[in-house]
Protein backbone atom coordinates (compact mmCIF):
# COMPACT_ATOMS: atom_id res chain seq x y z
CA UNK A 1 0.00 0.00 0.00
CA UNK A 2 1.33 3.13 -0.61
CA UNK A 3 1.57 6.43 1.57
CA UNK A 4 -0.75 7.80 -0.60
CA UNK A 5 -3.49 5.23 -0.65
CA UNK A 6 -2.47 4.95 3.17
CA UNK A 7 -3.42 8.80 3.86
CA UNK A 8 -6.88 8.48 1.44
CA UNK A 9 -7.68 5.65 4.10
CA UNK A 10 -7.07 7.24 6.84
CA UNK A 11 -9.34 10.21 5.91
CA UNK A 12 -12.08 8.55 4.65
CA UNK A 13 -12.18 6.35 7.29
CA UNK A 14 -12.43 9.88 9.62
CA UNK A 15 -14.89 11.77 7.64
CA UNK A 16 -18.01 12.24 8.48
CA UNK A 17 -19.72 12.07 4.96
CA UNK A 18 -18.12 10.72 1.57
CA UNK A 19 -16.03 13.40 -0.20
CA UNK A 20 -14.89 14.42 -3.45
CA UNK A 21 -11.92 14.31 -5.28
CA UNK A 22 -11.64 17.51 -4.43
CA UNK A 23 -11.97 17.47 -0.98
CA UNK A 24 -9.89 14.62 -0.63
CA UNK A 25 -6.86 16.58 -2.39
CA UNK A 26 -7.57 18.98 0.27
CA UNK A 27 -6.47 16.63 2.94
CA UNK A 28 -3.82 14.14 0.60
CA UNK A 29 -2.74 17.09 -1.08
CA UNK A 30 -2.03 16.39 -4.89
CA UNK A 31 1.06 14.11 -4.57
CA UNK A 32 -0.49 11.56 -6.86
CA UNK A 33 -2.96 9.77 -8.90
CA UNK A 34 -5.71 10.22 -6.87
CA UNK A 35 -8.47 8.49 -8.74
CA UNK A 36 -5.97 5.23 -9.30
CA UNK A 37 -5.11 5.26 -6.12
CA UNK A 38 -9.19 5.41 -5.27
CA UNK A 39 -9.36 2.38 -7.62
CA UNK A 40 -6.69 0.54 -6.01
CA UNK A 41 -8.06 1.05 -2.27
CA UNK A 42 -11.30 -0.06 -3.31
CA UNK A 43 -10.32 -3.31 -5.27
CA UNK A 44 -7.82 -3.89 -1.61
CA UNK A 45 -11.40 -3.56 0.10
CA UNK A 46 -13.63 -5.36 -2.19
CA UNK A 47 -13.83 -9.19 -0.30
CA UNK A 48 -13.81 -7.39 3.09
CA UNK A 49 -16.88 -6.64 5.25
CA UNK A 50 -16.95 -2.98 4.15
CA UNK A 51 -16.04 -1.53 1.18
CA UNK A 52 -14.77 1.50 -0.12
CA UNK A 53 -17.49 3.13 -3.02
CA UNK A 54 -17.51 6.04 -5.02
CA UNK A 55 -21.60 6.87 -5.65
CA UNK A 56 -22.02 10.57 -7.23
CA UNK A 57 -18.45 11.86 -7.34
CA UNK A 58 -18.18 11.27 -3.69
CA UNK A 59 -16.10 8.40 -1.92
CA UNK A 60 -16.60 7.16 1.37
CA UNK A 61 -16.74 3.36 3.30
CA UNK A 62 -19.88 1.02 3.33
CA UNK A 63 -21.05 -2.08 4.57
CA UNK A 64 -20.20 -4.96 2.34
CA UNK A 65 -23.52 -5.05 0.27
CA UNK A 66 -23.82 -9.09 1.44
CA UNK A 67 -23.47 -8.26 5.35
CA UNK A 68 -25.79 -5.99 5.27
CA UNK A 69 -28.37 -7.84 6.47
CA UNK A 70 -26.90 -8.51 9.65
CA UNK A 71 -26.73 -4.70 9.99
CA UNK A 72 -30.82 -4.24 9.91
CA UNK A 73 -31.76 -5.35 13.17
CA UNK A 74 -31.59 -2.47 15.16
CA UNK A 75 -33.09 -0.13 12.45
CA UNK A 76 -36.82 0.87 12.81
CA UNK A 77 -39.27 -0.40 10.34
CA UNK A 78 -39.18 2.10 7.07
CA UNK A 79 -43.03 2.60 5.73
CA UNK A 80 -43.80 1.44 2.02
CA UNK A 81 -43.72 4.21 -0.52
CA UNK A 82 -47.18 4.52 -2.06
CA UNK A 83 -47.03 3.81 -5.88
CA UNK A 84 -47.38 7.56 -6.61
CA UNK A 85 -44.39 8.07 -4.50
CA UNK A 86 -42.98 5.44 -6.68
CA UNK A 87 -43.62 6.58 -9.64
CA UNK A 88 -42.81 10.67 -8.64
CA UNK A 89 -39.53 8.69 -7.77
CA UNK A 90 -38.89 7.04 -10.80
CA UNK A 91 -40.03 10.03 -13.14
CA UNK A 92 -37.75 12.49 -11.09
CA UNK A 93 -34.73 10.14 -11.06
CA UNK A 94 -35.00 9.40 -14.81
CA UNK A 95 -36.32 12.95 -15.98
CA UNK A 96 -33.93 14.83 -13.31
CA UNK A 97 -33.97 18.37 -12.86
CA UNK A 98 -38.04 18.18 -13.52
CA UNK A 99 -40.96 20.30 -12.50
CA UNK A 100 -44.08 19.43 -10.66
CA UNK A 101 -45.99 20.27 -14.24
CA UNK A 102 -43.59 17.73 -15.61
CA UNK A 103 -44.05 15.19 -13.39
CA UNK A 104 -47.92 15.53 -13.87
CA UNK A 105 -47.46 15.41 -17.18
CA UNK A 106 -45.70 12.17 -17.51
CA UNK A 107 -47.85 10.31 -14.79
CA UNK A 108 -51.09 11.50 -16.07
CA UNK A 109 -52.08 12.86 -12.71
CA UNK A 110 -51.74 15.03 -10.25
CA UNK A 111 -48.62 14.95 -7.70
CA UNK A 112 -50.20 15.20 -4.00
CA UNK A 113 -47.83 17.94 -2.24
CA UNK A 114 -47.35 14.90 0.29
CA UNK A 115 -46.11 12.75 -2.21
CA UNK A 116 -43.13 15.42 -2.67
CA UNK A 117 -42.94 15.95 0.77
CA UNK A 118 -42.69 12.32 1.66
CA UNK A 119 -39.62 11.65 -0.97
CA UNK A 120 -37.87 14.77 0.89
CA UNK A 121 -37.83 13.60 4.09
CA UNK A 122 -36.22 10.35 2.93
CA UNK A 123 -33.85 11.97 1.45
CA UNK A 124 -33.91 11.09 -1.95
CA UNK A 125 -35.30 13.92 -3.35
CA UNK A 126 -34.14 17.77 -3.28
CA UNK A 127 -35.00 20.73 -4.38
CA UNK A 128 -32.95 21.33 -7.36
CA UNK A 129 -33.33 25.61 -7.89
CA UNK A 130 -35.78 27.10 -10.48
CA UNK A 131 -36.61 26.92 -13.92
CA UNK A 132 -35.73 30.04 -15.93
CA UNK A 133 -39.51 29.98 -17.50
CA UNK A 134 -42.41 32.17 -16.65
CA UNK A 135 -44.01 31.09 -12.93
CA UNK A 136 -40.33 30.05 -12.31
CA UNK A 137 -41.39 26.51 -11.24
CA UNK A 138 -39.68 25.04 -8.64
CA UNK A 139 -37.19 21.65 -10.31
CA UNK A 140 -36.94 18.56 -8.09
CA UNK A 141 -33.78 16.20 -8.24
CA UNK A 142 -32.22 13.07 -6.62
CA UNK A 143 -29.52 13.07 -3.51
CA UNK A 144 -26.61 11.06 -2.95
CA UNK A 145 -28.95 9.12 -0.73
CA UNK A 146 -31.07 8.34 -3.23
CA UNK A 147 -27.78 6.78 -4.95
CA UNK A 148 -26.72 5.01 -1.63
CA UNK A 149 -30.12 3.32 -0.69
CA UNK A 150 -30.31 1.87 -4.59
CA UNK A 151 -27.28 0.65 -4.63
CA UNK A 152 -26.03 3.02 -7.65
CA UNK A 153 -23.19 4.58 -8.41
CA UNK A 154 -24.46 7.25 -10.46
CA UNK A 155 -28.05 7.76 -12.40
CA UNK A 156 -26.09 5.95 -15.19
CA UNK A 157 -26.76 2.86 -13.26
CA UNK A 158 -30.39 2.85 -13.24
CA UNK A 159 -31.89 0.07 -15.20
CA UNK A 160 -32.81 0.94 -19.10
CA UNK A 161 -35.51 0.13 -21.14
CA UNK A 162 -34.33 -3.36 -22.39
CA UNK A 163 -33.53 -4.53 -18.58
CA UNK A 164 -37.06 -3.34 -17.82
CA UNK A 165 -38.69 -5.37 -20.07
CA UNK A 166 -36.68 -8.40 -19.43
CA UNK A 167 -37.92 -7.83 -15.63
CA UNK A 168 -41.39 -8.07 -17.05
CA UNK A 169 -42.10 -4.39 -15.44
CA UNK A 170 -42.69 -3.35 -18.89
CA UNK A 171 -44.81 -6.75 -20.10
CA UNK A 172 -48.24 -5.74 -19.03
CA UNK A 173 -51.36 -7.50 -20.81
CA UNK A 174 -53.11 -5.10 -23.63
CA UNK A 175 -57.01 -4.01 -22.07
CA UNK A 176 -59.47 -6.27 -23.47
CA UNK A 177 -61.57 -5.24 -26.46
CA UNK A 178 -64.64 -4.04 -25.52
CA UNK A 179 -67.64 -5.35 -27.13
CA UNK A 180 -69.27 -3.19 -29.63
CA UNK A 181 -72.88 -1.56 -29.29
CA UNK A 182 -75.71 -3.62 -29.67
CA UNK A 183 -76.29 -2.40 -33.02
CA UNK A 184 -73.24 -4.69 -34.09
CA UNK A 185 -71.75 -1.39 -35.80
CA UNK A 186 -68.87 1.39 -33.86
CA UNK A 187 -70.66 4.73 -33.45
Amino acid sequence: MTELERAIEAVLFAAEAPLTLAELARHVGDSGDLPNALRSLAESYAPRGINIVGRGGRWGFQTAPDLAHHLRQGREAVKKLSRAAVETLSVIAYHEPVTRPEIEEIRGVAVSPGTLDVLMEAGWVRPAGRRETPGRPLQYATTPGFLAHFNLASRRDLPGLADLKAAGLLDREPPRELPLPLGGREE
